[in-house]
């Protein structure tokens, strides 16, 4: 493992154990995300149910934004105060640490507010360092095409706001107008470095 990433790992751990930087959330994501593929629908036929299945990070999937706050939070003494929401969204081109990739926009399309607690976020059981959500985490219904949803993140604020994290979805899908679009219970799986 290269010094930047266990730098990156080393600064989330910390800010995880010194300011309760994701209050219950973990860290960063774990497990590759798989989108269920549905059948195309018939004519008549009910919207498809999408269920966006667990997702994988690693320390490389925080942005610098967040990386910059941390390293100024641990060692230069300046106040970084973790979202008390994390706000969940969806990409049609990819991210990365430096560039936002492109959001999903129209069609009732909205990021979905997840709330920092532990009624939110699994316990960390065994000193495991994984946490995942405790609910579905559900998008609203889209009212026309999203297009393909190639990756996730997280940000800091329902409109604008800073990216913190984003990742790959396994599995690209195709977003149609009706469809049900959602992360089940357990399917965002965060963990700071076994």
């Amino acid at each position: 493992m290269n010094l930047i990433n266990r730098i990156r790992q080393f600064s989330l751990a910390a800010a995880l154990a010194f300011a309760s930087l994701f209050s219950g959330l973990g860290g960063v994501v774990t497990a590759p995300a798989t989108v269920p593929v549905a059948a195309p629908l018939a004519a008549g036929a009910a919207a498809a149910a999408l269920a966006l299945a667990p997702v994988s990070a690693e320390a490389a999937s925080l942005t610098d934004s967040l990386e910059t706050s941390l390293i100024n939070h641990l060692f230069r003494a300046t106040a970084y105060t973790a979202p008390s929401t994390w706000y969940v969204g969806l990409l049609t081109a990819a991210c990365s640490d430096s560039a936002a990739g492109t959001e999903v926009t129209g069609g009732s399309y909205a990021r979905v507010g997840v709330a920092s607690g532990t009624g939110t976020w699994a316990a960390v059981s065994a000193g495991n360092g994984t946490t995942s959500n405790v609910s579905a985490i559900n998008f609203p219904t889209p009212s026309a095409g999203w297009g393909t949803a190639t990756h996730f993140a997280l940000y800091d604020a329902p409109t604008a706001g800073n990216q913190l994290v984003c990742q790959a979805l396994t599995t690209s899908k195709t977003i149609n107008s009706g469809d049900t679009v959602s992360f089940p219970a357990s399917a965002l799986t965060f963990q700071i470095d076994n």
